[in-house]
């Protein structure tokens, strides 16, 4: 992956996230005025596609969620593989410090949750909820501060970016499926066996494997198994090596493909489908219930508190180095702005609370947009001030000398 790549990726990132901002203002007015019936008739139009006896029949917001996010989680798994293979996550060193980040990034948040809501059966299923990280999101806020963020800490937030989803995927997989559907399960199992074989005898035409792909989510989507995990499993089985008939490598191509479509359409569309939350009738009371302040606070408080101890506990015992060229002051910023779960957390909220009443949707949603808000609005004016007031960063002492060696650099590929 080269420099430029990177620079390209990050000003497309920035801009989807400006984006979100305007498609949730959107949805919010829209649910909150004269529009809203129509917000509403919109969500709940009824989709429906048939081929021959199979009849796939669902609100277009389903649609949009199982659908659309499914592109997003293949664009996901695509950025993971390279990612392994020869990227941010190919040595042990450079993972090192993210992933420990990661860990106490989902780790304190979840665990405040729980704490919030131990005694409710039904909002424990959430508990993932204030786990995730909307990285277009957090880099949108990043952009508003302009050249003066380093870009050590932008591509530090990509690679976290990154493992929150990689665990995010794993979380779906393994707590949010529903009854399974054997026959549909084994029809999957076959189109996996299909890409396998397709990479292994060397095909390099994406059209190919969209075929499958296509048919694997069908079959997970009837499996009972999150529809969105067939685009990872899709992505994985693209190869990254092998060249096409132009030369170009097949993932790298459909990675920055997908790009265009994912950070200015799909995310936003979902966005402006999810976001939408009636302030009709909302108390006081309402903001402080255990489910939306769990949710919030997971979010605003465990977010940086888990990235940032955890880091910092890492880096005194010798297992990882900051960035280099960067401080604790404007880690501990980008910390908090990993606490603006948005999209990621709305996602994550619909399976966890699929089938409960329309009151605990719209309080979770609640909850996803307060700790949102008060990370973003929290750690864009802690970043401005601490990089505003000092062009090099200061650490800490002990760490100095340490810091010295180390570097977030990407380097360069080998295809």
């Amino acid at each position: 992956m080269t420099i430029q790549t990177i620079r390209d990726f990050l000003k497309l990132e920035s801009a989807s996230g400006l984006l979100l901002i305007g498609a949730m203002v959107l949805a919010l007015v829209s649910a909150n005025t004269s529009l809203s019936t129509l917000y509403a008739a919109f969500l709940e139009t009824h989709v429906s596609v048939h081929i021959g006896s199979l009849e796939l029949a669902k609100p277009l917001l389903l649609w949009i969620n199982d659908g659309l996010m499914a592109i997003f989680f293949l664009l996901v798994g695509l950025e993971v593989k390279r990612e392994v293979l020869e990227g941010e996550l190919s040595s042990l060193p450079q993972i090192i410090l993210p992933g420990i980040a990661a860990v106490g990034g989902m780790l304190v948040p979840a665990l405040i949750y729980v704490w919030f809501n131990w005694s409710d059966p039904i909002a424990l299923k959430g508990w993932a909820i204030p786990a995730a990280t909307d990285i277009a999101f957090a880099l949108g806020i990043l952009a508003l501060l302009g050249n003066r963020v380093p870009n050590a800490l932008k591509l530090f937030l990509l690679t976290l970016a990154i493992l929150d989803d990689l665990g995010a995927i794993v979380i779906i997989a393994l707590f949010y499926t529903s009854q399974l559907s054997m026959t549909s399960l084994i029809l999957a199992a076959l189109a996996i066996v299909a890409l396998i074989a397709m990479n292994r005898f060397g095909v390099t035409r994406i059209a190919a494997y969209m075929v499958v792909g296509v048919f694997l989510w069908v079959c997970v989507l009837k499996s009972g198994v999150h529809a969105t995990l067939a685009g990872v499993v899709l992505a994985f089985a693209i190869p990254l090596r092998a060249r096409d008939q132009h030369g170009n490598s097949p993932l790298r191509h459909l990675e920055h493909n997908l790009h265009p479509w994912v950070a200015f359409g799909i995310l936003p569309i979902f966005a402006f489908a999810n976001a939408g939350i009636s302030f009709s009738g909302m108390t006081p009371a309402a903001l402080l219930a255990p489910l939306p302040l769990g949710i919030a606070l997971g979010l605003f408080i465990g977010k940086q508190t888990g990235i940032a101890g955890f880091s910092w506990l890492g880096v005194k015992l010798g297992m990882a180095q900051l960035p280099h060229g960067i401080g604790w002051r404007e880690f501990y910023g980008m910390a908090i702005l990993c606490g603006i779960g948005f999209t990621m957390s709305l996602f994550v909220s619909s399976l966890a609370l699929e089938g409960v009443s329309e009151e605990v949707d719209a309080a979770a949603r609640l909850g996803i947009l307060m700790g949102s808000l008060l990370s973003a609005l929290t750690g864009y004016f802690l970043l401005r001030r601490t990089l505003g007031r000092k062009n090099v960063p200061v650490t800490a002492p002990e760490e100095s000398e340490n810091q010295s060696s180390g570097s977030t650099g990407i380097a360069n590929s080998q295809s």
